[in-house]
């Protein structure tokens, strides 16, 4: 049976949104809480509970990434594997986590900020500078790639 292009083209969004979300994930863990020891996914009660939490956030980024590469697996294994498709994906992924733990996590929440004891306003306008790039990228590719399959479909 044949999947429409615009379904294969779903796939691939999916397969790239999930990656692009345990990509930054598990950047953002290694580098800012692990290497660099800036903060903790959770910061606002003891050193114990911002190691659990940080355990659990790593634990989300390889469910992501695990479930991300299965579903490419199963794309390569379809002959439906595009591309384009997969990076605009990514790209929103990796964009959309960003934004949204720069804009929730940090300020709306709380939760957590890049650093403490710091001016935040370089650090917070990079961060978010970076996640609106990754994002707006990733949406263009996202709707070229989505035309691209549209008339595939329709062979128009």
């Amino acid at each position: 049976m044949t999947t429409p292009k615009s379904a294969t083209h779903r796939r691939n969004l999916v397969a790239g949104l999930l990656l692009g979300l345990g990509t930054v994930a598990f950047i953002d863990e290694v580098i800012f809480h692990q290497l660099l020891h800036w903060h903790h996914f959770y910061d606002k009660s003891t050193s114990d509970v911002g190691l659990v939490s940080d355990g659990l956030f790593h634990a989300f980024s390889w469910f992501a990434t695990v479930a991300s590469l299965l579903l490419v697996v199963r794309l390569i294994r379809d002959s439906a594997f595009q591309g384009l498709a997969f990076i605009g994906g990514w790209l929103t992924g990796a964009g959309f986590f960003q934004l949204y733990d720069g804009l929730v996590q940090h300020k709306a929440l709380g939760l957590h900020q890049i650093r403490y004891d710091v001016d935040l306003a370089p650090y917070d306008i990079t961060w978010n500078i970076i996640a609106a790039a990754l994002l707006a990228g990733g949406v263009v590719l996202w709707i070229i790639t989505a035309r691209r399959a549209e008339r595939l479909t329709t062979g128009t």
